[in-house]
């Protein structure tokens, strides 16, 4: 009995080690600063820059095709038996440009023929409501197409835990592919027990208001992030359009006109003025942001992938920040080596910037 004790015993330590080695819930300063080293290797130079140093105990073991709209990822795997997925972000090729300038929204659950041999089924919330970025939606479906099987592989190794790293476009790319990894788990179509754990950097806005609400309720323990730097603009965009149709189906807005025919004449026809005032800009705003990002914008994407069939895009441009945040902020050191100069509009959204700022960061 004693013995078996012992065993027991022995086997529960073992495993707590080997658990406490693991991937950890929360946010963890080097883990992040070894990611970005990491997406560093994503450019197209800085495989012999020291600046960019690759972490130890790391191993670069796959590199993706390009594929869709100038996308690519990577596959490193850690000492620690730790698996990344590194997505490149936008490229000097305007077919990666485009990618951004596609911004009209797509629903969060339907497929997308990417071409006639592949088309991507795919699931990014429960809510009906919810829409996504049409441009990074498409690079995750071409992107998906390897990252899921090498997923499944690894696994049959015996490597269950992976971290998602992207920074730029790569970290709105991050933001859908978690959801989509995420309903894969939920839906029985990758184990229960994959550990995933996503560092968005520099991200932009990924979708609407009913996206981020979906995919904060789980990953809000710890599980996902979005590093900004205060002075970075670009994850302020994409611009933002809030019309009365983006609140929820209970609110006051939506049945106004027929309160204000309830009010004596004279403040009815004042009401109905401001009214149409108020909302009437904002509606035509989202139809000319859908036309330009949406209808326009698809035939030139189409001029890369000819056979691309999209749903309907959803009448909503209203993009919000979703997910948990480590907000960077500048002082007076900081704007001593990266200063406010308006011909540089990279030179707060870079890797040095971001590092450097990290490097001081507390909690």
């Amino acid at each position: 009995m004693r013995q078996l004790f012992l065993l027991q015993f022995i086997f529960l330590s073992s495993f707590s080690l080997c658990t406490a080695q693991g991937l950890q819930k929360g946010f963890d300063k080097n883990e992040y600063v070894k990611l970005m080293y990491l997406s560093a290797r994503q450019l197209d130079t800085p495989w012999v820059n020291p600046k960019f140093p690759i972490p130890e105990g790391y191993q670069l073991i796959y590199r993706s095709a390009v594929v869709g709209l100038d996308n690519r990822w990577d596959l490193w795997l850690g000492k620690d038996n730790i698996a990344v997925i590194s997505l490149r972000g936008t490229t000097k090729n305007s077919i990666s440009w485009l990618e951004n300038f596609y911004a009209a929204m797509l629903p969060a659950k339907g497929s997308i023929q990417i071409n006639n041999k592949h088309t991507f089924n795919y699931k990014l919330a429960e809510n009906p409501h919810a829409a996504v970025h049409a441009g990074w939606l498409i690079g995750v479906g071409c992107l998906s197409q390897s990252i899921v099987p090498k997923i499944d592989s690894l696994y049959k190794t015996g490597i269950k835990q992976f971290l998602i790293i992207g920074h730029s476009q790569g970290g709105a790319l991050a933001y859908l592919l978690t959801a989509h990894l995420h309903y894969l788990q939920k839906d029985g179509n990758l184990p229960a027990d994959l550990f995933l754990k996503t560092y968005c950097s520099a991200a932009p806005k990924p979708g609407n208001l009913y996206f981020a609400y979906d995919y904060e309720s789980y990953t809000q323990q710890g599980l996902a992030y979005n590093v900004v730097n205060a002075d970075d603009w670009v994850p302020e965009g994409p611009a933002s359009i809030q019309t009365i149709r983006d609140f929820n189906e209970v609110n006051p807005y939506t049945d106004a006109k027929s309160t204000i025919k309830k009010q004596k004449f004279a403040l009815k026809v004042v009401m109905r003025i401001v009214y149409k005032n108020l909302v009437k800009p904002t509606n035509r705003a989202q139809r000319k942001n859908q036309k330009y990002l949406g209808t326009k914008t698809t035939k030139m994407v189409k001029k890369t992938l000819p056979e691309l069939k999209v749903p309907p895009f959803v009448k909503t441009s209203n993009y919000v920040r979703a997910g948990d945040f480590i907000t960077l902020q500048g002082d007076a050191q900081y704007y001593q080596l990266f200063p406010l100069d308006k011909d540089k509009v990279f030179l707060h959204h870079m890797w040095d910037s971001y590092l450097y700022l990290i490097d001081r960061w507390h909690e």
